[in-house]
């Protein structure tokens, strides 16, 4: 004003101006310095313009329908982790949440969440753990082949050193080109081969005890064992078009660690900002 020198600000622009800078610091990866840099501001000013950066902590953009769901959790280290729930056919994440432990409770909030707002769960895809399980009972569950797979290497190694060990590999590596029918055959042949070598014990002298001699490979069966009737999930309900793999929410995992590796050091709110902003997408 000419008459009391006092400065007006259009809040539009200011806000126009705040997206626009959040945006170049999520995706298009500018840090503060470069962004302070560019806009000729310090960079206590930058950080308070993209704190003040007003954005959605959700996604309302897909609407009540039914869905199929991946879920599974990504830690930041050992007490910070974001749970999510993603519809793989629509390539979006319609449920996530900060949390301190993976547990039952986690997935109990995202599928309640998603109910309430009138989503129809029709499928679950899961990497194995237990508490996926016992919240997703009631629908058809698939367990992922990659960590499937993976479970039988931690197990075995890539290069087992036992013949049996070698067979039961190569039976697991089938998984993605098998049926139920064809690889429970495999198993339990495989089994009645290695049956009474499972049984083998060690002696313990000092204590006396017994244990089972070859027990990585016996984990690596009962693995298998456990999870064969959630393996072949999605040649049951051809028409849900289930995936067999986690890999669409491992992916959106990798794209967003990899973005929030730019901007190390972020305060919990500001990192949990960013995260939403990547899982919402664009």
């Amino acid at each position: 004003c000419l008459n009391c020198n006092k400065q007006f600000q259009n809040k539009r622009r200011k806000s126009r101006f705040q997206i626009k800078l959040w945006n170049e610091y999520v995706w298009k990866k500018q840090t503060i310095s470069d962004l302070a840099k560019k806009y000729k501001k310090s960079k206590k000013w930058i950080r308070q313009q993209l704190d003040q950066t007003q954005i959605k902590t959700s996604n309302n953009s897909v609407k009540s329908q039914l869905i199929i769901i991946i879920a599974d959790t990504t830690f930041f280290g050992r007490n910070y982790g974001i749970t999510v729930l993603r519809e793989p056919n629509l390539k979006k994440n319609l449920y996530w949440n900060e949390i301190i432990s993976e547990n039952a409770d986690a997935y109990w909030k995202g599928r309640t969440k998603l109910e309430k707002q009138g989503f129809t769960i029709q499928a679950v895809v899961v990497d194995g753990k237990r508490c996926l399980k016992s919240v997703f009972l009631d629908f058809p569950i698939q367990m992922c082949h990659f960590h499937q797979i993976a479970i039988i290497t931690r197990y075995l190694t890539r290069k087992p050193k036992l013949e049996a060990g070698k067979e039961l590999r190569k039976i697991a590596l089938l998984l993605t080109k098998s049926n139920e029918k064809e690889f429970t055959n495999l198993l339990n042949n495989w089994f009645e081969k290695w049956e009474e070598f499972l049984k083998e014990r060690t002696v313990n002298l000092e204590t006396d005890k017994w244990f089972y001699t070859h027990k990585r490979l016996r984990s690596a069966h009962r693995s298998l064992k456990t999870n064969l009737s959630y393996l072949f999930t999605y040649q049951k309900y051809p028409k849900l078009n289930i995936p067999n793999t986690t890999n669409s929410l491992d992916g959106s995992f990798s794209n967003f660690k990899s973005l929030l590796r730019i901007h190390r050091g972020l305060k919990r709110e500001r990192r949990y900002k960013v995260i939403c902003e990547i899982l919402k997408g664009r």
